[in-house]
């Protein structure tokens, strides 16, 4: 269903720097699961300067793999999936809604993973950006610390009428925040292709309105939202000092802190267009 056979296994996991088992074992989806994240890049730019993601395997293989860009949860999950696939693992593919502490409702436009091993199931989430580092048991009240970083599953009515899962982190009063919502009814990738299209083309989607950058390291994550780059570490209370840049900037901090190479045409492009008025 993933197109796993379309996949060079061996292309994906060099990538990661992964030499270990390849056995669909518990140990196994947690050593994939932090080297994706911790490797795979996270970018909107062909959102922002394109209006236009690709979806199939080949170019995601090529863009992710060789061309040293990075892509945002639909791409992750789709490449993670086929991985997964080939591996021999069972999985479900979901969507989830990004909430973020918001009391609306919001469109359910992130791709998430939960893998059955052995009668219990992991929610397995590559594609935040600033993602957990490991997968997360699914069970009700189950508070993990990750590398540092705490998160807590609860189990109860997500949307009016829906029964499913929130996924909480730490929020600025103390408290936990809900990170995003989900219900387990199964998504394919015609679904995840429905939803890709109106992130990369939708006039209410915000990943193509400016460049937002993500970069997960142990014990630090970089974002980029436009021109703002911030710092923070799972131990900060207070919200991170923010860095303004010049777009003439961008494509030097992409390369050195976010690990995203890109070609001359999309640097000058990026530039071209952060250096427009806004609106």
């Amino acid at each position: 269903m993933w197109n796993g056979e379309q996949l060079d296994l061996d292309a994906y996991l060099a990538h990661l720097g992964y030499e270990g088992d390849r056995a669909p074992t518990l140990e196994t989806l947690r050593a994939l699961h932090r080297a994706h994240v911790l490797t795979v890049r996270w970018d909107t730019i062909d959102s922002f300067l394109y209006r236009s993601v690709a979806l199939d395997l080949p170019s995601l293989q090529d863009k992710l793999l060789h061309r040293g860009r990075g892509g945002y949860c639909y791409e992750h999950a789709t490449l993670y999936a086929a991985a997964l696939e080939r591996l021999g693992f069972r999985f479900t593919a979901l969507s989830a809604r990004i909430q973020m502490g918001s009391g609306t409702i919001r469109p359910a436009t992130h791709a998430v993973l939960l893998v059955e091993l052995d009668g219990r199931r992991w929610l397995s989430d590559i594609g935040f950006g600033a993602s957990p580092l490991a997968p997360i048991e699914l069970v009700d009240g189950n508070e993990v610390t990750v590398e540092g970083w705490p998160f807590l599953l609860r189990e109860g009515e997500v949307t009016p009428g829906a029964e499913g899962w929130a996924l909480h982190q730490p929020g600025e009063d103390g408290g936990w925040m809900v990170r995003h919502t989900f219900t387990l009814d199964p998504r394919y990738p015609v679904d995840y292709e429905l939803g890709n299209h109106y992130i990369a083309t939708g006039a209410h989607s915000p990943f193509n309105r400016r460049p937002f950058i993500q970069r997960m390291r142990p014990g630090r994550v970089d974002q980029l939202d436009a021109l703002t780059w911030t710092t923070a570490g799972p131990e900060d209370t207070s919200p991170p000092a923010a860095h303004v840049l010049e777009p003439a900037e961008l494509p030097k901090l992409l390369s050195d802190t976010f690990g995203i190479e890109l070609s001359d045409e999309e640097a000058e492009l990026l530039v071209t267009r952060m250096s427009e008025p806004a609106g």
